[in-house]
């Protein structure tokens, strides 16, 4: 009696324990399966914001060239954002990343271009003897990295259009070559760089001002 009783509670402890095993199995499964729904779903709201901000607020974008020197340099990593010009319309001075215009894609550019603001809607714009002239008036330009070797204009900036130049005046493709850029190529605003460390820093958005000094225009 006392060995079958004995046998009894082995099985019932042996189907106890393959019980507690097969529950703790199916809860760590359960845990598991858990896990990566837990992970899929973070990772797609990532995805979803990421795109989201890369989309409406703001992207990075590098230099590929020299044409923005010596503002911006071969390799500098900067953070465009997109929010000011759904609130404020396009200054002179902002450098800017935008699409390739038609003129660019009928040449095989389809990459984004950066570029600084100089000519304004409705403005005549001219370059000659080394200044640009904004309705034949000088701009000061402390930022270029010489002066312009060539001449521009006189050309009148259409309706929400602007006319780019690059800081490295001689070494730019830019609207004195093939045109000017309309307001709805603009993808947004350069306002910091975040490399290389030594040079980590906001950029100068200051507005550009008219020189007054008499400047020949002969």
């Amino acid at each position: 009696m006392a060995k079958k009783l004995l046998q009894l509670t082995q099985t019932y402890c042996f189907w106890q324990i393959m019980s507690t095993t097969e529950h703790k199995k199916k809860h760590q499964e359960e845990k598991t399966e858990n896990f990566w729904l837990e992970m899929l779903k973070t990772l797609a709201l990532a995805g979803v914001l990421a795109f989201g901000i890369r989309t409406f607020i703001a992207e990075a974008r590098y230099i590929p060239s020299g044409s923005m020197e010596p503002t911006l340099q071969i390799n500098d990593h900067l953070m465009i954002e997109k929010i000011t010009y759904l609130l404020h319309k396009p200054e002179r001075g902002d450098i800017v990343v935008f699409r390739p215009t038609e003129a660019l894609r009928q040449e095989n550019f389809h990459q984004a271009f950066i570029k600084r603001i100089i000519g304004l809607p409705g403005e005549t714009v001219e370059v000659k003897n080394g200044k640009v002239y904004i309705n034949g008036q000088a701009i000061v330009e402390d930022y270029i990295k010489e002066l312009p070797k060539y001449n521009y204009g006189p050309e009148i900036v259409p309706d929400d259009q602007y006319l780019v130049l690059g800081d490295n005046r001689n070494n730019s493709y830019d609207s004195h070559a093939w045109g000017f850029v309309p307001r709805e190529n603009l993808i947004g605003k350069a306002f910091v760089r975040f490399w290389p460390i030594n040079r980590v820093g906001t950029l100068d958005h200051d507005a550009v001002e008219f020189s007054t000094t008499p400047v020949s225009q002969e």
